[in-house]
């Protein structure tokens, strides 16, 4: 497994973005010893974040469900000296005796009560915070100078800020200097408002540029349709080319003037921030058993909330069973992770923890075994929502042929979702897809037809992936999915067989380089999509195991050549994200380190011979300049196109795409066309006259929800007309038909 790491702040360019190894067990504190080694931060020093969160010491990668490739933030902690205050702030007059009374000079500066020419006491401002660059939403709670200032300078005074009640990802109340804080923005430009060279404020994820991220200053460089791009400014830094996601929520910087010249402001729009819980939403009046209780779900009585230290879940000490007096001084688990209630725990002695929770590879400490190093458990770094997860057929731009060189790969396309299963279905419907990999010996593989064993009969028990066969399988669940595929009364005596095969509902069918060992057909490296098969019929049989197991009889049913076939189209390996620049930066890792040894080395090789020099397929691939093949559209998608005329800018946008080749045309495609609410693929899509596409459900709720008469583009915050936007809102037919050509089966998620 492997992350990226981004520090934008390092002057050193090349060491500002890194590509570093670990495991999903590996400890924060492990971590930051690997983020000194590439970028000579001391760990005491470093501030960790990802996906808005900071990293805490006594967790793992696994804990935070870090991703392959995913980013985590680098800033450089700040040094804070902290500064003492009179009786009138936080002092008594006790205190003050006593400081008074020590030896001198006194090294605290003492803060005292004051008053600002540019801002009140309850003022609404923004607040940037010095570790991130950030703006966040505040409001002035008191003015401070120090004592020994007798002249008082405006950028001298202390401002102490408190949070709005709704930046709940950060709430905060700390002291801020003049230079750090605003007057908060509260106008929210138009698109052709914009223009470049224009500084304003916008809402960036640095992470993930496509979610919600924090509040950034930002200079525009470029302004299209769909496109805002700029600099955006970070701590003491800069990142060039940012494209802004939300372009309709850019806010105008406010000037600070002094307190006599200022406009009244009536009213301010709430910024939007990343949530703290995805679950609640970050809602204070929802019970919510992620972030509140695990209990009864409150978010009440926070001095009456334990935290369990194995779960790290909160617990009323009043909603427990026997409820506890106060928090516990020492390790506290909560009924759930205390798998035996009878047992005392007593102070320094470990928890007693059940079988299945030892056999778990996250509690196995004597095995050498490292079960979060490889790609097996990395987990799903995004799915395939163009289609829904019952879809039965091929899926959208995936064509017969492509190839994934790992399992998770094939779940993110949609083609086979489960990460580990063989059969995808639901036994109250049919099976989507399954995949051969030769785990059972009675499956055999003809390519245009094969023999598929059921799933079960097998003890799987200490997290086994699997077992020798050790009872009868049964026709239920999956195994009952994929014989309702077959065009035949459903039988789970006897099984049956379709008199017309071709009638029963596909099922797409992926190989596994695993069956290598038992079939010609399989594929050198990786899981490779075959095509749609059908089946033909099942039935009941003792397996060479001894054991009565289901078998299956699978004929394909595609249009394309398979992939063995001579001038079958071949198609490249498909990566995760990241990882050949990994492997790149790896394999120069390694290089370094050999030319270190060698070096050292007193005794140097021979003249006349040569060192041996090893490549493998990867480093070939490293090497090798990848050839593009230009997708060409078929005639039915660009006659659709044409006759879509109110997107034809759009759709010239799209066509740039083509050149390199149908995975980035329809990607491309994809990005014009996202609904800016519910950032999906527009479905029923609807055009306003600002030539902007939404789903018709979700500009109807937009509009629902609207605080005013005025109605708006949610895009570009265009006027629109009262008949426009309370009317039916008719649907861009020849733009929903361009989209179901181009992907067949997105209408019916």
């Amino acid at each position: 497994m492997y992350i990226r790491i981004k520090a934008d702040w390092l002057e050193d360019k090349s060491k500002r973005e890194s590509v570093i190894p670990l495991s999903k067990t590996t400890t924060i504190e492990e971590l930051r010893k690997l983020v000194f080694s590439e970028i000579d931060l001391e760990p005491n020093l470093q501030r960790l974040f990802y996906k808005g969160k900071e990293l805490v010491n006594g967790h793992n990668v696994n804990d935070y469900s870090i991703l392959p490739n995913d980013v985590i933030v680098v800033f450089k902690r700040q040094i804070i000296v902290e500064q003492s205050t009179k009786d009138d702030v936080l002092s008594t007059p006790s205190t003050i005796v006593e400081e008074e009374s020590e030896s001198k000079p006194v090294a605290k500066d003492v803060l005292v009560k004051t008053v600002s020419d540019f801002y009140d006491v309850n003022d609404l401002v923004d607040v940037r915070f010095l570790d991130t660059g950030a703006w966040y939403e505040a409001s002035i709670i008191d003015v401070f100078r120090k004592e020994s200032d007798e002249k008082v300078k405006e950028e001298h005074l202390v401002f102490r800020v408190k949070s709005a009640e709704h930046v709940s990802i950060v709430p905060f109340e700390e002291d801020v200097e003049f230079s750090n804080i605003r007057p908060r923005s509260y106008y929210t430009y138009k698109i052709p408002e914009l223009s470049p060279g224009m500084r304003v404020l916008v809402n960036y994820n640095i992470d993930s540029p496509r979610s919600r991220g924090l509040w950034y200053d930002f200079e525009i460089s470029k302004v299209a349709s769909v496109d805002v791009i700029g600099k955006l400014f970070i701590v003491d830094g800069s990142i060039d080319d940012c494209n802004i996601k939300f372009i309709q929520e850019v806010m105008r910087i406010e000037e600070t003037k002094p307190k006599k010249s200022r406009e009244e402001v009536k009213s301010h729009k709430k910024r939007v921030y990343p949530y703290y819980c995805e679950k609640c939403k970050d809602n204070k009046m929802k019970l919510c058993k992620a972030c509140g209780c695990k209990i009864c779900g409150g978010k009440n009585d926070w001095d009456k909330i334990v935290l369990c230290d194995e779960c790290d879940q909160g617990h009323h000490t009043t909603c427990l069973n026997p409820p506890l007096e106060a928090i516990p001084d020492d390790d506290w688990y909560c009924p759930q992770c205390k798998t035996d209630d009878s047992e005392i725990v007593k102070p320094g002695e470990k928890l007693k923890k059940s079988k299945k929770k030892q056999n778990m590879p996250s509690q196995v400490k004597d095995t050498k075994r490292d079960w979060g190093k490889g790609m097996a458990c990395v987990g799903l770094t995004k799915r395939n929502d163009k289609v829904s997860k019952t879809h039965v057929g091929a899926i959208p731009g995936v064509e017969v042929g492509f190839c994934w060189k790992f399992r998770h790969g094939v779940a993110e396309s949609g083609v086979h979702r489960p990460p580990v299963a063989g059969i995808h279905g639901q036994e109250s419907d049919c099976a989507y897809s399954i995949v051969l990999s030769g785990g059972y010996e009675d499956d055999i593989d003809y390519g245009n037809e094969f023999f598929y064993t059921g799933s079960g009969g097998r003890d799987l028990s200490g997290n086994k992936r699997t077992s020798n066969q050790s009872f009868d399988q049964e026709l239920t669940r999956t195994n009952k999915a994929l014989a309702l595929n077959c065009n035949a009364p459903f039988n789970d005596k006897e099984g049956a067989e379709a008199t017309d095969w071709k009638s029963g509902k596909p099922v797409r069918v992926v190989r596994s380089y695993k069956l290598a060992k038992h079939s010609k057909y399989a594929p050198e490296d990786g899981y490779r999509y075959d095509g749609l098969y059908k089946v033909v019929k099942y039935y009941p049989e003792k397996g060479k195991s001894g054991f009565m197991v289901w078998r299956y009889f699978l004929r394909r049913d595609d249009p394309a050549l398979a992939p063995w076939e001579e001038n079958a189209k071949q198609y490249e390996m498909i990566y995760p994200e990241g990882y050949l620049a990994f492997e790149e930066a790896k394999k120069k890792k390694e290089e370094t380190e050999n030319k270190k040894i060698t070096a050292s080395k007193k005794s140097s090789p021979k003249k006349g011979h040569k060192r041996k020099t090893t490549s493998g397929p990867l480093d070939n691939l490293l090497n090798k300049k990848k050839k593009v093949e230009v997708f060409k559209i078929d005639s039915a998608i660009e006659k659709a196109i044409k006759e879509d005329t109110v997107n034809e800018k759009l759709w010239i946008e799209c066509k740039s795409a083509v050149k390199n080749g149908k995975k980035a045309f329809l990607d491309k495609v994809e990005e014009i066309f996202q609904c800016i609410i519910c950032i999906e693929l527009v479905f029923n899509p609807v055009t306003l006259k600002c030539r902007h596409n939404l789903c018709q459900i979700c500009l109807k709720e937009s509009f629902k929800h609207s605080e005013s008469d005025s109605y708006f583009c949610p895009h570009c915050r265009e006027s629109l007309d009262k008949s426009e936007a309370t009317g039916k809102l008719p649907r861009n037919e020849k733009l929903s038909v361009a989209l179901n050509l181009l992907f067949p089966g997105y209408g019916t998620k």
